[in-house]
């Protein structure tokens, strides 16, 4: 299937999101209408692959040329740091990551005189390099879920998190104290897959480009 375009997308909503915005510019793939347990997607007619993967491995399967195009989100690429091409981001799928503490802690704590505190977060080197910038010894405890837990139960005061609406982090007494990045979904590309596939794949970036322009705009 050298001839074939493979595409690595995370499951669930961001598949949703990242097909609707390919039939725009005429990415289609039927067999994705009732996937049952499939993984793998073929549209033989257009030889277009479709992978349907976990969000935190998009990344490795496009770095390894396992798939030439990937959608993953920014936060993603920022822990992870691998070498691909990043030429778009999607204008979907925002959100924001931040730091947040505990109401009660937030009324007296001045984060300018941190220097040595305790984090739970999924994102250890995004974290370490956010504090370190600032001079801030931070240790990292590393969880894959449900970081609002971490301050309520006493295993790190400070917690580094996505937050959307904010709801969750507020139903648990958390407030945020600073944002480190703004995240939405970005199209990533396999390097090798750039000079081999070149005019399928900057044919794709440059129709995309285009429905992204004239698409409503996320929110600031």
């Amino acid at each position: 299937m050298n001839d074939y375009l493979t595409f690595a997308l995370p499951k669930g909503r961001i598949m949703q999101d990242s097909m609707e915005l390919f039939a725009k510019i005429g990415i289609t793939c039927p067999e994705m209408d009732n996937p049952g347990r499939k993984l793998v997607f073929v549209n033989h007619e257009d030889k277009l692959r479709f992978m349907a993967v976990r969000s935190q491995d998009v990344p490795t399967y496009v770095e390894h040329g396992c798939a030439d195009i990937g959608v993953v989100g920014k936060d993603t690429l920022l822990e992870q740091g691998k070498d691909l091409y990043e030429p778009l981001d999607l204008q979907f799928g925002y959100c924001r990551m931040v730091v947040a503490e505990p109401k009660e802690l937030r009324q007296d704590d001045d984060p300018a005189g941190w220097s040595n505190i305790r984090v739970a977060s999924k994102y250890p080197n995004v974290t370490e390099k956010f504090f370190a910038a600032k001079g801030i010894q931070v240790e990292v405890i590393k969880l894959y879920g449900s970081i609002e837990l971490a301050p309520l139960v006493g295993l790190a005061e400070r917690i580094v998190d996505l937050v959307s609406t904010g709801g969750t982090m507020r139903e648990n007494g958390l407030v945020e104290v600073e944002t480190i990045a703004e995240v939405t979904s970005r199209l990533i590309v396999n390097r090798a897959s750039l000079k081999t596939k070149h005019k399928r794949i900057s044919r794709l970036i440059e129709d995309l480009e285009k429905v992204i322009e004239d698409g409503p705009r996320i929110s600031d």
